[in-house]
């Protein structure tokens, strides 16, 4: 009598079990939290800081930016090194070199101290950013990872919201301070977790080249043109010498960089075969446009808020509750529905008309615009950014062989946040720009003198003398709905990308067909 072979577990697939997983996710997403919380809880701080560390106003600027810069150039280096050493290892290294940055900034004595700390943070935060999405595709096949794609999507919410709610509150009660020690327990109960739960099939022994060339000319090109991008139009002119010196030295490094990752690298940082790969090409362009329209844009609304709508900025964080809550729910919807039929492309469609609609819809506000509209302009951009951001990770992932997985992940991450900086430097300056002409010009009309230099800059606006403040909030509301009409072309652009983009069915298996062992392909055959 023959009798049929049992299915294989989990276990004998080299695959996790669904406790394991969540079990290993609870560790993962502490640290995505973590890493995430460590920008948004030290945004209404900041004011604080400087002047309590008596800093200026270029030191300020270089609080964001140090933290910036290491964490984007850092990126792609994180994603290769999953590619070459234990992904476990790595996490838990870049957990500690976060929580040392932490503590330094905690303790900074300087504003010099707390910018270099910063900068430590941020190779942390490149790490945990990177290095998350990596380990769950080794957890989970790509076709089962949509099911956990609402957890990701609820960290992702919780960090934004509350981020700026719990730094205002640490700093009216136990100070700035606290706003750098508060992720350092979290960050010590993800790494535990992850000690504990987090077990990966032992990856193939291999000869191991670090490109160290490579990698040092990535980051220190990458390094300048964000410098360029972050401090042009603020601490020297768009035009000006250092722009032109800056750029030119840039591209020569990206260019010698592409060079040495073709012809000289053993184990490029970022192999060049993977753009072979039509749908890895079309997801990297699509994310730099995504970069810039979404969150070139949204970085302003809780300025919008503040000096358009006069609001606190504890109440400007929790009107972002509307896009996080879009962003969660069709996370949560697309993800479950993907699992289910294997198919990514239409979500990732449909969320970048939404993306579109969000933005031309905020692009008609002003400081008169109801608050409920808003906010339903907002829910409609989050919507579809919640159905995006991960589908295009999962997209690439889902061609990537699990040899270039850390490398083809952190890629889409890379040039996200290379969109996402180049687009908040350049909409920022056309704010300015475009307050400054308002204000002057309304100010004119008032018969004030000094209209010109005084819309340059941002005034307490508790102390403005009403018609004054009208003129401000007035600009204020009409510049930033024309930031969400320039970021419109960009969003339009990465749906042309996504629409070009050959849906392949998400596998069902971690690894891809032509990676298996003959023994394990048996083994998957005999337990269909």
């Amino acid at each position: 009598m023959t009798t049929t072979p049992a299915p294989p577990t989990a276990e004998q697939a080299g695959q996790m079990t669904h406790r394991q997983v969540l079990e290993a996710l609870t560790g993962l997403l502490l640290a995505m939290f973590v890493a995430m919380l460590s920008s948004t809880v030290v945004s209404n701080a900041l004011p604080v800081i400087v002047a309590d560390l008596e800093g200026s106003q270029t030191g300020y600027t270089w609080v964001v930016v140090a933290t910036l810069l290491t964490m984007t150039a850092t990126t792609p280096i994180w994603g290769k090194f999953a590619d070459l050493f234990d992904q476990k290892t790595l996490v838990q290294v870049a957990l500690v070199i976060f929580s040392v940055g932490s503590l330094l900034a905690g303790l900074a004595p300087s504003m010099e101290v707390l910018i270099g700390a910063r900068a430590v943070q941020g190779l942390g935060v490149g790490g945990l950013t990177a290095l998350v999405q990596v380990v769950i595709a080794g957890m989970v096949s790509p076709r089962e990872r949509g099911r956990y794609a609402g957890y990701i999507g609820s960290v992702f919410a919780l960090s934004t919201v509350s981020g700026p709610l719990i730094g205002g509150v640490l700093v009216d009660t136990l100070g700035w301070r606290w706003c750098f020690f508060v992720g350092l327990p979290v960050a010590l109960a993800a790494f535990v977790v992850l000690q504990k739960t987090l077990k990966l099939p032992r990856q193939p022994r291999r000869e191991v080249h670090v490109d160290y060339l490579g990698a040092t000319v990535i980051m220190a090109g990458v390094s300048l043109l964000l410098i360029w991008v972050s401090l042009a139009g603020s601490q020297f002119a768009w035009t000006s010498a250092t722009s032109a010196a800056l750029v030119a030295a840039g591209l020569v490094l990206v260019a010698a960089a592409v060079f040495i990752e073709i012809r000289v690298a053993r184990e490029p940082i970022i192999p060049m075969r993977l753009f072979r790969d039509r749908t890895t090409a079309l997801a990297t362009a699509a994310s730099v446009m995504v970069g810039v329209a979404m969150f070139g844009s949204t970085v302003y609304l809780s300025q919008y808020f503040q000096l358009a709508r006069g609001m606190s900025p504890t109440r400007a964080g929790l009107m972002s509750i509307a896009m996080v809550g879009g962003l969660l729910v069709s996370s949560i919807i697309s993800g479950r529905i993907i699992s289910e039929t294997g198919r990514w492309k239409r979500f990732l469609v449909a969320g970048m008309v939404s993306v579109i609609a969000g933005l031309a819809l905020l692009s008609t506000i002003d400081e008169t615009t109801s608050l409920v509209w808003v906010g339903l302009f907002m829910a409609v951009l989050g919507v579809g950014i919640g159905a995006t951001m991960q589908n295009l990770v999962l997209a690439v992932q889902n061609n990537t062989a699990m040899a270039d997985m850390g490398a083809a992940s952190s890629l889409v991450a890379f040039f996200r946040s290379i969109g996402g900086s180049a687009g908040v430097s350049a909409l920022g300056a056309i704010l300015a720009h475009q307050v400054a002409d308002r204000v002057s010009s309304g100010l004119d009309k008032l018969g004030i003198s000094g209209g010109e230099s005084t819309g340059s800059s941002v005034p307490d606006m508790d102390s403005l003398p009403a018609p004054v403040r009208q003129i401000f909030e007035s600009a204020f509301g009409e510049a930033s709905a024309h930031l969400f009409l320039v970021a419109v072309p960009f969003a339009v652009v990465a749906l042309v990308c996504v629409v070009l983009i050959k849906e392949v069915p998400l596998r069902e298996t971690v690894l891809r067909a032509d990676e298996m062992t003959p023994e394990l392909e048996v083994e998957e055959e005999s337990g269909r």
